[in-house]
């Protein structure tokens, strides 16, 4: 990930906190930090299929972060100091997670649709639609996985030995 070119040349990086089962990105936070990139962090509204890119000011940020239901890290919803993504200068790359990816760039999440979601509103954002990079486990990799018509597909898939 750290010599990906599109990691290398991107200036706003959004990125998830990994929970148990996923790919961990506390390394590449630091990383983001140590290049001095600008970070930025999902907070997902409960009961919508909304999310937000809200910016962290450092790896240590983390630390002050609320814990939901869901048992993720994010800013919590009272927290308005926070630049979000979009009402800035928008992402150049997101890494995403998944439950299930195949080789033609589609991905299983969730099923509430955030990440669909959310790019769809950066493709209306002036600086467009970021790169996508979906962090994975080979076993994760399928020969297909179930998509809808509002899917959004990544543009890469990164996991050991691709």
């Amino acid at each position: 990930v750290i010599g990906h070119p599109k990691y290398q040349e991107s200036k706003r990086v959004a990125i998830f906190l990994s929970m148990p089962d996923e790919i961990q990105t506390e390394e590449i936070i630091k990383d983001i930090f140590k290049q001095g990139k600008e970070c930025f962090i999902p907070r997902y509204k409960p009961h919508s299929n909304h999310m937000d890119m809200l910016k962290l000011s450092s790896a240590e940020d983390i630390s002050s972060l609320a814990l939901t239901s869901w048992n993720i890290l994010q800013p919590s919803d009272d927290d308005s100091a926070r630049e979000e993504a979009l009402g800035g200068g928008g992402l150049d790359l997101i890494f995403m997670p998944g439950l299930g990816f195949d080789k033609k760039g589609n991905r299983l999440g969730r099923g509430k649709g955030y990440y669909d979601t959310y790019l769809e509103r950066c493709m209306k954002h002036p600086s467009g639609k970021p790169y996508t990079i979906a962090l994975a486990f080979r076993e994760q990799i399928c020969e297909s996985v179930p998509v809808a018509e509002n899917d959004v597909q990544v543009d890469e898939i990164l996991y050991e030995d691709c």
